[in-house]
């Protein structure tokens, strides 16, 4: 007959004070460790998605302040070929605008979003705190 591999989740049951004693050290250790994972994890997802977020707030401030004052007024005595001054002049204030908007809207829509979407490890710890208590509450 075939043996089955033990599988990793054992039964504690039967286990004695000592040797749940013995193990607590090595399950300290392994929660300390995949803690510090989550909050390498985190500190990782927030840094990419803060620095996107800086990266596309100084497009907008750059297309805010300054939109290319050579390309604009090219545009605006572009435009006064076929309308009045005043008006290409407010045809080219609308596209500066419309790219502020656009890029502004692209980092809170994408980054600033999946930055409050992420779990915080203070939570992540409550959580297995809670959890823990919960378990040493049955006994």
């Amino acid at each position: 007959m075939a043996r089955h591999a033990p599988s990793p989740v054992r039964d504690r049951a039967d286990d004695s004070l000592f040797t749940l004693l013995g193990d607590l050290p090595e399950l300290v250790k392994n929660l300390i460790r995949a803690e510090l994972g989550a909050v390498k994890t985190y500190v990782g997802k927030l840094v990419k998605h803060g620095g996107w977020t800086a990266i596309m707030a100084v497009a907008a401030l750059f297309f805010l302040f300054w939109t290319i004052p050579a390309f604009l007024a090219f545009l605006i005595i572009l435009l006064d070929l076929w309308m009045p001054l005043w008006a290409s002049a407010l045809i080219v204030l609308g596209i500066g605008v419309v790219m502020i908007v656009a890029c502004a809207a692209y980092a809170y829509l994408v980054h600033v979003r999946a930055i409050k979407r992420l779990e915080s490890p203070g939570a992540a710890a409550k959580a297995d705190a809670a959890i823990v208590k919960e378990f040493a509450d049955e006994f």
